[in-house]
C-alpha cells in the first residue's frame, strides 16, 4: 500500500487525550515536554494536529485560544505550532498555519514568534507590533551584589527597588471576580475561561492589595525545570516586582518569565537579581492594528502559547 502525500493527511482536532503525543512532540523539538502546560491549552483552547503517517505520534499541532465573545471570539491566540523534526521542511508548518487562518475568516490572530518562525509568519500576513524577553534564573531578592556587602548594607539594598512597600497576599477564592475585572481591563478581553483554571493550574497566585482594592496579580506554575511567573498584571513596576518577590519566596525552582521589552526598569531589576535574558520572541498579529488591552499593565502573559 502506498503511503499517502503529507498534504493529503487530515487536520484533525485534538483532545486532552492528546496531551502525552504534544509532550512527545514538544521532546522531539527539543523542548520540554510541557504536559502540564499542554493539558491547560488543550481544555481551555481549540487544539489541531496531523497524526504522522508512520504511526508514531503527531506530525505537527498548533494550539488556538479565543478571547472574547464566546459566540463571536474577539481575539484568537495561536501557540505551539510544532512539525516533528523527521517531517520538517516538507510544508507541515505552512499547511497547518494556512489552516488555522482559514478557520479564523476575518478574527484577528495574535503569536509569539521564534526567530525561526517569524519569516513563514510574515510571509502569512503576520505583523510585529512587539517584543517579550525570557528571563531564567534563580531569584535572589537583595541582588547578585549583596553577598559582597556588609549585612547592615544587605538589608538596605534589599529594601531599596523590590516592591516590599506593597502589600502582597495569597489569592482566595473570594478575590476571583476582582481579579477577572482587572483583567479584563487590563487584557482587553474577556479570558474568564483561562483565568478561572489559574487556582487549579498554578502552584500560587498572589494578589496585590492598595486600599482594600486589587491592583495586580500573578500566578506561578510547573513547567518541568523551572517556576514560570505568568500572568503578570500590576498597576506599576514597583507592584510587578512586589508580585515575582513574593512568588520567588515561595518557589522551588529557578524562574522564569517573559517580559514585555518595554518594561526596561523590571528587566533591568530582574537581571540584578539573577535572572538571564535567553530568547526574544516577536509578538505579532493578523487581521489587526495591534493587540488591545493596557501594555503598561501588562507586564508576562499566562504562557506566550496563548497570546
Amino acid at each position: 500500500m502506498s503511503t499517502p502525500s503529507l498534504s493529503a493527511l487530515p487536520i484533525r482536532r485534538l483532545t486532552p487525550r492528546d496531551v502525552t503525543a504534544c509532550a512527545d512532540l514538544s521532546q522531539d523539538r527539543g523542548w520540554s515536554p510541557e504536559d502540564h502546560k499542554w493539558g491547560l491549552l488543550l481544555a481551555a483552547g481549540t487544539g489541531y494536529g496531523i497524526d504522522a503517517p508512520d504511526g508514531q505520534g503527531l506530525m505537527g499541532a498548533a494550539v488556538v485560544t479565543a478571547y472574547g465573545r464566546q459566540d463571536s471570539p474577539d481575539l484568537l491566540a495561536i501557540g505551539m505550532v510544532l512539525v516533528a523534526q523527521r517531517y520538517e521542511r516538507q510544508g507541515v508548518g505552512r499547511r497547518m498555519m494556512r489552516h488555522l487562518l482559514a478557520e479564523a475568516g476575518t478574527t484577528p490572530l495574535t503569536l509569539h514568534a521564534t526567530p525561526n518562525g517569524r519569516p513563514l509568519y510574515e510571509e502569512l500576513g503576520f505583523k510585529a507590533v512587539g517584543s517579550a524577553e525570557m528571563m531564567v534564573g534563580a531569584f535572589t531578592a537583595e541582588g547578585v551584589d549583596a553577598a559582597a556587602d556588609t549585612a547592615g548594607t544587605k538589608q538596605a539594598r534589599g529594601a531599596k527597588g523590590t516592591g516590599a512597600s506593597v502589600a502582597t497576599r495569597s489569592a482566595t477564592a473570594e478575590d476571583l471576580p476582582a481579579i477577572l475585572r482587572l483583567d479584563d481591563e487590563v487584557f482587553g478581553l474577556d479570558r474568564t475561561h483561562m483565568i478561572t483554571r489559574l487556582p487549579a493550574f498554578a502552584d500560587q497566585l498572589q494578589v496585590a492589595e492598595a486600599n482594600g482594592e486589587i491592583v495586580g496579580y500573578a500566578a506561578a506554575w510547573p513547567n518541568t525545570h523551572h517556576e514560570v511567573v505568568g500572568p503578570l498584571i500590576a498597576r506599576d513596576t514597583e507592584t510587578a516586582k512586589a508580585l515575582i518577590t513574593s512568588l520567588a519566596a515561595r518557589a522551588v525552582r529557578p524562574l522564569r518569565t517573559d517580559i514585555d521589552v518595554r518594561h526596561e526598569e523590571l528587566l533591568t531589576w530582574l537581571k540584578e537579581r539573577g535572572l538571564e535574558p535567553v530568547a526574544f520572541n516577536t509578538v505579532m498579529v493578523h487581521s489587526a492594528p495591534d493587540l488591545p488591552g493596557d501594555w503598561v499593565r501588562r507586564f508576562a502573559p499566562l504562557t506566550v502559547a496563548a497570546g
